[in-house]
């Protein structure tokens, strides 16, 4: 039997325990806040509430209908499943194709997804606008495109060193068995592939639907995703209703909060597996 270091344990332990703290604590922050009156959160932003400073629901309420949540929630729901979903499913298809048929042109397109990874976002937001306008994509459907182009270098890299990782025997004797390539992936790999795909999703999902930028220089004030709309509650020389705000910052966490936790157990798995693997 190895004897442990209970000091080293002890330390890492408490490493750990503040980094913890650190992520955590911004978000009881903005929670607690949001049950206090707008004009105690810049005073006392860090004290519980109590009888003097609870307002009840009443930042919520005020937040939904100053923002219109409900249809901005809807229409980051859209975005960010469909999104999610044509990444997951193009990138997947994409990574076992330039794995699995080894030529050069495939090896190049490998290293372009990686290199997209690299590239800064400012580098190419105004001509993206540009492009968008110009091809009509400056709408909930065209967006979602745009998301494919963007999401795609980091969902291929992790898809591929997955695939790496599977046995080409397999699709080998279900091909023997008289399936095609798209029977092959559809039947075979794709459920292999759950674990790095709910990775993929994840990541995505986060980022898809906490994004301010990209949907704000595409589609505008027209269609409001919950962080544009948000955006709203800023009123004139800089006046921003602060109750209102960390309310509906609390409902835009929710949602992801519970996705993540109801799939975090494939995380792991999947991130290691994708970048190491093969």
């Amino acid at each position: 039997m190895q004897k442990t270091n209970k000091g080293a344990d002890t330390l890492i332990f408490l490493i750990l325990f503040l980094l913890a703290v650190a992520f955590i604590s911004p978000i009881l922050i903005v929670l607690m806040n949001s049950f206090k009156g707008k004009f105690f959160i810049s005073d006392t932003p860090f004290l519980l509430p109590n009888s003097e400073t609870f307002s009840g629901l009443s930042n919520y309420t005020s937040g939904i209908a100053k923002t219109d949540f409900i249809s901005a929630f809807g229409m980051s729901l859209f975005i960010t499943v469909f999104s999610v979903a044509v990444i997951v499913l193009f990138t997947s298809m994409t990574a076992w194709y330039i794995t699995r048929v080894k030529t050069k042109l495939n090896q190049l397109l490998y290293y372009i997804f990686v290199f997209s990874m690299i590239v800064p976002f400012q580098m190419v937001m105004f001509t993206m606008t540009k492009t968008a306008n110009v091809l009509n994509l400056d709408n909930p459907v065209g967006i979602i495109l745009i998301y494919l182009g963007f999401g795609s270098g980091l969902s291929v890299f992790l898809f591929s060193g997955f695939v790496k990782s599977i046995p080409i025997e397999i699709e080998e004797a279900v091909m023997i068995d008289g399936c095609n390539p798209a029977q092959s992936f559809f039947k075979v790999v794709l459920p292999i592939l759950k674990p790095i795909a709910i990775t993929v999703a994840i990541l995505n999902v986060m980022w898809v639907w906490n994004d301010y930028l990209l949907p704000d220089l595409v589609i505008g004030s027209e269609y409001k995703t919950i962080p544009i709309a948000i955006q709203y509650l800023k009123g004139g020389y800089g006046s921003i209703d602060m109750g209102a705000m960390m309310a509906m910052l609390v409902l835009a966490i929710v949602p992801i909060v519970i996705f993540y936790l109801l799939c975090q157990k494939y995380i792991i798995e999947g991130v290691v597996a994708g970048a190491v693997k093969g």
